[in-house]
């Protein structure tokens, strides 16, 4: 199912909110994944250079079944805008995919691009990096991560498309 909003229609709705609860990531994340728009709630995850949260997140449900009915859940990862180490390669992609997340943003690094490109879920970083990381089993989950500068929280909703990513602290379509 093809999510049913416009990132340029929910700016121009909530260009005036001042509150801090509407935010726009800026420019320079790239499309890796097949799917160019998606959404959902956030889930995050706070690492540098070791990808073994991400792995854990990734291999877990990424959906909940809500009242409304089953919901997609996008993975928010800080990497510290890192660009020496991939975050995520096409097995973890596929994982991704395969447990029914909605998409995985990464302030880092990707690898195996053309596994990626060709996978049912959205993926966006700053660049690719054919080097893998190292497992320390280092970093945090569900903690309020900064992306280039914009604080996302928990919970809060993605949206993303062809123009790009806003975040909202509730759901907004």
């Amino acid at each position: 199912m093809t999510p049913n909003f416009a990132s340029c229609d929910l700016c121009d709705a909530h260009k005036t909110d001042l509150s801090g609860s509407f935010r726009v990531l800026p420019p320079g994340l790239r499309d890796f994944g097949a799917l160019r728009k998606f959404c959902g709630p956030v889930v995050t995850v706070k690492c540098f250079e070791d990808n073994t949260l991400v792995k854990a997140a990734v291999d877990s449900v990424g959906f909940e079944d809500t009242p409304q009915g089953r919901v997609a859940k996008v993975l928010v990862v800080d990497g510290g805008a890192s660009l020496r180490r991939a975050l995520l390669g096409g097995n973890l992609g596929a994982a991704a995919a395969r447990n029914g997340w909605a998409g995985v943003l990464i302030d880092g690094c990707v690898r195996d691009v053309a596994e990626l490109g060709v996978l049912p879920v959205g993926i966006r970083a700053l660049a690719s990096n054919p080097m893998p990381t190292e497992k320390r089993n280092e970093g945090q989950q569900n903690v309020p991560v900064q992306i280039q500068g914009v604080w996302v929280r928990p919970g809060d909703w993605l949206y993303a498309d062809e123009d790009g990513v806003v975040i909202s602290a509730q759901r907004l379509a």
